[in-house]
């Protein structure tokens, strides 16, 4: 099985990462570095769907 999540911006993955950690912490789900593969899906999806709605709320915001 491969893996198609490539970096397009490398310079992007470290705000990204800070991002998903931030989002981790306002859920309540305690994310490490690494590897999360003990997250349950509500879990992991609980975070990024928090990323995707505070994404959604600053461009918003700049329309």
């Amino acid at each position: 099985m491969s893996n198609n999540n490539r970096v397009l911006v490398p310079e992007a993955k470290e705000g990204l990462n800070k991002f998903k950690m931030e989002s981790a912490a306002e859920v309540g789900v305690n994310l490490k570095q690494g590897y999360n593969g003990d997250l349950t899906s509500r879990e992991a999806g609980s975070i990024g769907g928090n990323m995707v709605k505070k994404m959604v709320e600053a461009y918003e915001k700049g329309l």
